[in-house]
């Protein structure tokens, strides 16, 4: 998302710079799996005001979030970054929430449904970007799962399992393509572009 966002902007005259990943963040849907390390919803807030604060002060006009990751908590996060910077006068933070409209519109099927963690949605990205890492057999063999994780979220669930996914893996992984992810990496840059164009056309956030 962030590379196809770039290369869009680039060719708006823009200069544009990509940031090193943040790696750590708050999962606690995740914690019960084995390799989850979640941190304080407030280090993450305040970790990316920091990054906001020093980009501003070495010129950028914004600051924009690709981001990937739907845990409930993470997400609060970053709108509550923004809104930070907002009231604090920082460079603009720029977030395109994938759950919300209009962006999850754009997005797939599987996605739209809800039942979209490491399914056909996620799988497919990786496997246009890093088929490297995807384990094929393992993927083929899965089952169909189509519970809703945004459903589950709505009703309060608070981890992948009491949502209905005991494998952490909602929607139907064993159908992703390489070719649906590479549409699916068109579309973020995509939203990425118009999220930042629109904040720079006329300041509002995004």
């Amino acid at each position: 998302m962030a590379r196809a966002g770039a290369e869009r902007l680039a060719e708006c005259d823009l200069d544009v710079v990509i940031l090193p990943t943040l790696a750590y963040t708050s999962a606690p849907f995740a914690q019960a799996f084995a390799g989850t390390v979640s941190v304080n919803p407030m280090a993450v807030t305040s970790i990316v005001l920091d990054v906001a604060r020093a980009v501003g002060t070495q010129g950028a006009a914004v600051l924009a979030v690709a981001n990937a990751h739907l845990d409930p908590m993470h997400v609060g996060c970053l709108a509550h970054a923004v809104k930070e910077a907002e009231a604090g006068r920082l460079v603009p933070i720029v977030f395109p929430d994938l759950t919300r409209k209009p962006w999850a519109l754009r997005l797939t099927e599987e996605f739209r449904s809800g039942a979209a963690h490491a399914g056909r949605y996620e799988t497919s990205v990786i496997m246009a970007e890093r088929p490297d890492l995807v384990r094929d057999d393992v993927r083929q063999a899965l089952a169909p799962n189509p519970a809703s994780l945004s459903d589950a979220i709505r009703e309060g669930k608070h981890d992948f399992e009491a949502a209905g996914g005991p494998d952490a893996y909602f929607g139907y992984p064993a159908e992703a393509t390489s070719e649906e992810g590479r549409d699916t990496v068109r579309v973020l840059g995509e939203i990425l572009e118009e999220a930042v164009m629109a904040v720079l056309d006329d300041g509002g956030p995004a």
